[in-house]
């Protein structure tokens, strides 16, 4: 594709198009290409942020997490109004109502589009239940609709190409692509000096699936019997499928984990702890992972799809089972008590963040696949 086109960039929450796809625009943009940019309530602080890129910015109104059908088919008529408007080349998403409807408007209103998909989470996370099974269904077949209508479908990991694939989300296969995730800021996550204590930390949406039920057991039972370790755990309470109810975190607070909540800049907390832990699912590429990594911090992560990648086992961190809490808290411990190997791991992290997953090398191969 030429230079000096106008692309659509689809997000679900305002702060992503700044923390996880800040420095994609400004690629962009400096191609000389004009990026619009849609997401539900953008406030002024990240309005404000999007303009000084370059960005033009569109509030749309969009449920991030409910599943009501109305309020979706309302969702893609607004983006199907604003492609019409704007008469974009390329209209591109990512996380998965962008990815869905963002694709059918782009249909609609005859605009080639792509979707990156950054994690397969809920739709691919076995569970029971009628209405998860049912959900789950839905979803696949939106997928499917939507994948046929893009000319590029971009994966951060094998599993999730290839599940996807045989899930029969990807009908032409020759479609997919793939990047190391979203790429990490290797000189504003800065290397930094580990503290001399073992603290632990966590940082997401207080989901199931995230793993935050592992971790907060793990950190518990740890806290019995090592009582000066310390256990950080960020994030916010989402109302999502599988969300944590506030009085679960108020029963982990009670018993010595220190919640600090949702936070605008995460690196204040990595740089306070020596270990970071993510107990996910499932994953796309963990954003917080290569940002602990490129900080100089060991991983405790699941050998599960999308964690598994960042880790190599007893180079840079651990890889856990999934869903075992005992897993979680022997590995912390094995970490906590040895505070050379915390600093050996957190060596390698740096570097495997610096080789493989630095956001300059990530979005040049976004653009190229992309045509921009």
């Amino acid at each position: 594709m030429p230079l000096g086109k106008t692309v659509f960039l689809n997000g679900s929450y305002a702060a992503s198009l700044i923390n996880f796809r800040g420095p994609f625009i400004a690629a962009m943009i400096a191609r000389g290409h004009s990026v619009h940019v849609t997401a539900p309530e953008i406030g002024p602080e990240i309005a404000d942020q999007l303009r000084v890129l370059g960005a033009v910015c569109h509030d749309v109104r969009l449920e991030r997490t409910g599943l009501n059908p109305f309020g979706d088919v309302g969702y893609c008529f607004a983006l199907w109004r604003l492609v019409r408007q704007v008469r974009p080349d390329l209209v591109v998403g990512y996380t998965i109502k962008p990815n869905i409807w963002g694709s059918v408007a782009a249909w609609l209103g005859g605009v080639r589009s792509a979707a990156m998909v950054t994690g397969l989470g809920y739709a691919f996370i076995p569970g029971e239940g009628l209405k998860r099974n049912l959900v789950q269904r839905a979803m696949r077949g939106l997928y499917r609709l939507a994948s046929s209508m893009n000319t590029r479908v971009i994966f951060q990991n094998p599993d999730d190409r290839d599940d996807f694939i045989a899930a029969g989300c990807l009908i032409n296969p020759s479609k997919a692509a793939m990047t190391n995730g979203s790429g990490v800021d290797i000189d504003a996550f800065a290397l930094a000096p580990l503290p001399d204590a073992p603290v632990f930390l966590m940082i997401g949406r207080l989901l199931v699936s995230k793993g935050v039920r592992e971790y907060a057991e793990a950190a518990l039972t740890l806290k019995q019997s090592h009582p000066t370790y310390r256990f950080l755990l960020a994030g916010f309470l989402d109302e999502g499928h599988d969300g944590i109810a506030a009085q679960e975190l108020d029963a982990w607070v009670a018993g010595g984990i220190e919640f600090v909540g949702s936070l605008s800049d995460v690196r204040p907390a990595l740089r306070e702890a020596s270990v970071y832990v993510l107990p996910s699912y499932r994953e796309g590429t963990p954003r917080t992972v290569l940002e602990a990594m490129a900080m100089g911090r060991a991983v405790i992560t699941t050998d599960a799809p999308g964690c598994r990648e960042t880790v190599e086992e007893g180079v840079n961190g651990l890889l856990v089972a999934p869903r075992s809490a005992d897993a979680v808290a022997a590995a912390m411990q094995a970490l906590g008590e040895d505070a050379t190997l915390r600093a050996k791991m957190g060596e390698r992290s740096r570097a495997r963040a610096e080789t493989k997953y630095a956001v300059t090398a990530v979005n040049a191969a976004l653009l190229e696949i992309l045509e921009l």
